[in-house]
């Protein structure tokens, strides 16, 4: 699977969005690096097809399919857009989303799942005050359990303080088990993994060629492969600026399209 963005923008001006070009395939880590507040999620929103750019368009496998790009790729931790609550607990936030990939979401099977994803210890702790790593491999985790889900689009990890070689090596890890992958960081967090960036500039990982999708399993969170990631720059596919003024149609959580 690939998702291809070309030229695309949001907001007057360009204001909520300046223009773009980036791709994201299976079995590869990609970075894409977005400052401001909003931007990240803007360009979650439009990655994932949960928003339509004011120009340009995105593609899944060459073709416009709003509807399949939904489906098939997982929004993460989008910030005011699907990120949980920080007062939920991690119990309850494993719950919901136990729900709504279809799975069995009563206390039992919640407290199996915990286990499963080597997360019991955290149970009761509030999703806000858990270390930034183990928050995004659960996220991630909970997001793969839905059947159609081959991509991630995580956003602004880097929101959570912690290391960027942790979230970077993580979304090196689910790239290895198959999936396609784009997270979106601003600059400070690029130069920390040694990248040297500007807002718009896209970063590609090494791609593997091991594409068989490997599900969650109990190992995923405790024994995930985070720290230390070799990391192999690429080609620079669009550097954009714009002001930082309001964007027109700001994203909410209250979009029904924007739950991952």
């Amino acid at each position: 699977m690939i998702i291809t963005l070309t030229e695309v923008s949001k907001g007057r001006h360009e204001s909520a969005l300046p223009r773009i070009s980036a791709e994201y395939l299976s079995g590869r880590a990609s970075l894409a690096v977005a400052e401001t507040e909003q931007r990240p999620s803007v360009l979650g929103l439009i990655a994932s097809g949960r928003m339509r750019p004011d120009s340009g368009e995105v593609r899944i496998d060459d073709t416009v399919n709003l509807g399949l790009l939904r489906a098939r790729v997982a929004l993460v931790d989008a910030p005011e857009v699907n990120d949980p609550s920080g007062e939920v607990t991690v119990f309850a936030v494993v719950a919901e989303e136990l729900m709504f990939a279809g799975h069995p979401s009563g206390p039992l099977a919640t407290k199996n799942a915990l286990v499963d994803l080597g997360v019991k210890e955290w149970r009761n702790w509030t999703i806000g005050t858990v270390p930034a790593i183990v928050r995004i491999r659960l996220l991630t985790e909970l997001a793969i359990m839905r059947d159609d889900v081959e991509g991630l689009v995580i956003t602004a990890p880097d929101r959570h303080g912690g290391d960027p070689a942790d979230w970077w090596g993580r979304a090196n890890e689910l790239a290895r088990r198959g999936y396609a992958v784009l997270v979106i960081a601003g600059v400070a967090s690029a130069a920390a993994l040694g990248i040297t960036a500007e807002a718009g500039t896209i970063f590609h990982g090494e791609r593997t060629e091991r594409l068989e999708l490997e599900r969650s399993g109990p190992e995923a969170i405790a024994a995930g492969e985070t720290a230390g990631e070799a990391i192999t720059v690429g080609e620079t596919s669009a550097e954009t600026s714009a002001a930082d003024s309001p964007a027109d149609d700001e994203p909410t959580a209250d979009d029904p399209e924007a739950r991952s």
